[in-house]
């Protein structure tokens, strides 16, 4: 058998992580036993989907490097062929057209709700010929007949095996007033039409699973094996929601996370293979089974991620990081092409061990790309004194002095460590009025990197500047 899965995400807003891990342990899966890993949009929902949406998602998909082995499907240009299986049931009798009013409805809920009794359709319209009420064009909507007797039986690859009796279902509404079809009626035709042989879903879909599967039989389909994975919660063990932080793929890239880092923290959302915790996506798909996900849900912990991301940070090739830390500058609007710039290469090559995320590595490294437009107040009024100005003086004579090829840490390095002998200072007297000249404030990495880096005419220019402020 080759092996099918999909993502089926709904373009109602952002790719969430939760559906980012659903659509790697669907990758994984794929790519484990040599099979297909499909994209499906199911934007059937007219009002609530939106075209930005759908770009959210595959640009979500694009950055996370989980890419599909077809184009993507959308249900929205499929309605002639779920309308096709529609009318295949009505003729086979496996559907019928219900004409209950809202108002039936809402009052037979009501009355079950009082008897404390599940809310279901109590089949009324089941087995009924309505030929006056189709020649007058009111309004229906079309149920499956869902079998009275028997139970659903499945072995869910995660939770093992579930039953549920058919008489806990009620007939499925397979299409609206509208002739717009559902979502359970959708997923089976589509599914069955992709060959999908294995769907892995959030375990919130566990209830949907018994009426698509007597869908899928009344059809004649072959039934998918399915996998459901838990939810993703909170530190607090509540779902995860916009109060826990940032929820959106997208959104961890504006946040300076790498992919790389981010499919890592998925991955050991639930699954596990010994007690390893860094794995390339190669790893991943060599270690990935189904079978090794957790059926209890899994909580999100951003240290941790930050703490993946710092390693990935350190030990991926500095020009693998560089493509990803160039998107963070743009974003903030850095330009990083100027004359006399650092290449990003030198830049990551400082800061990688100091910073979480490459937002933070990009905001910090910023005063080598901009002009300084303000200095740290605090830092000024602390700092720069009248004994600092004596000490920028020397700093600007010995930086005067050397010539570009002199330009080097090693030479500035010296140069520092002379003028602290010379002037009789303790190091941060001298350092942190040079800090303060260069970049605004008094964080930056040691102060001969930072100068080599602004280069000669910029690192002049800038001590200038402070010395006539001063």
């Amino acid at each position: 058998m080759s092996i099918c899965t999909r993502f089926a995400p709904s373009p109602t807003g952002y790719l969430h992580v939760g559906g980012a891990r659903t659509a790697l342990f669907s990758y994984l899966f794929a790519k484990k036993n040599q099979g297909k890993f499909l994209l499906r949009i199911e934007d059937t929902d007219l009002e609530r989907s939106a075209p930005e949406s759908v770009q959210a998602i595959l640009d979500g998909m694009e950055w996370l490097g989980l890419g599909a082995d077809q184009e993507p499907i959308f249900q929205t240009s499929r309605f002639d062929i779920y309308k096709k299986y529609i009318q295949q049931l009505l003729d086979q009798g496996k559907a019928y057209k219900c004409y209950c009013t809202k108002e039936r409805l809402e009052k037979l809920r009501e009355d079950q709700i009082s008897k404390k009794q599940k809310a279901r359709y109590d089949g009324c319209c089941r087995g009924k010929v309505f030929g006056e009420l189709d020649s007058a064009n009111v309004p229906y909507v079309v149920r499956f007949k869902n079998p009275l007797e028997g139970e659903v039986i499945f072995k869910d690859l995660v939770l093992g095996e579930i039953s549920v009796s058919n008489k806990e279902l009620d007939d499925l509404i397979i299409a609206r007033t509208d002739g717009s079809p559902t979502y359970n009626f959708t997923v089976v035709i589509d599914d069955a039409e992709m060959a999908i042989t294995h769907v892995v879903r959030g375990n919130d879909h566990v209830n949907n699973t018994p009426r698509q599967i007597n869908l899928y039989q009344a059809f004649g389909f072959s039934v998918p094996e399915f996998a459901h994975v838990p939810m993703i919660l909170g530190g607090d063990g509540k779902r995860l929601s916009k109060r826990h932080g940032a929820v959106s793929v997208m959104q961890y890239q504006e946040d300076g996370y790498l992919p790389q880092a981010l499919l890592n923290y998925l991955v050991r959302l639930g699954w596990s293979h010994g007690d390893e915790e860094i794995f390339s996506l190669e790893q991943m798909v060599e270690y990935f089974s189904l079978e090794k996900i957790n059926k209890s849900a899994a909580a999100f912990n951003t240290e941790k991620l930050q703490w993946l991301n710092q390693h990935y940070i350190k030990t991926l090739p500095v020009e693998e990081i560089a493509i990803s830390l160039s998107w963070q500058y743009k974003n903030l609007n850095i330009n990083t092409e100027a004359e006399g710039a650092p290449t990003l290469e030198a830049v990551i090559q400082v800061f990688k061990e100091r910073c979480k995320t490459l937002r933070e590595m990009a905001g910090a490294s910023r005063f080598w790309f901009e002009e300084i437009s303000a200095y740290d107040p605090l830092a000024w009024d602390k700092f720069m004194t009248s004994e600092a100005k004596l000490v920028l003086e020397r700093v600007y004579q010995e930086l005067s002095a050397l010539s570009k090829a002199e330009w080097s840490v090693e030479r500035l390095g010296a140069m520092m460590k002379s003028l602290v002998a010379e002037l009789g200072l303790k190091f941060p007297q001298v350092a942190q009025p040079i800090r303060i000249a260069v970049t605004g404030n008094t964080i930056s990495p040691s102060v001969d990197v930072t100068l080599d880096l602004l280069g000669k005419e910029r690192s002049i220019k800038r001590i200038q500047d402070a010395i006539l402020k001063l």
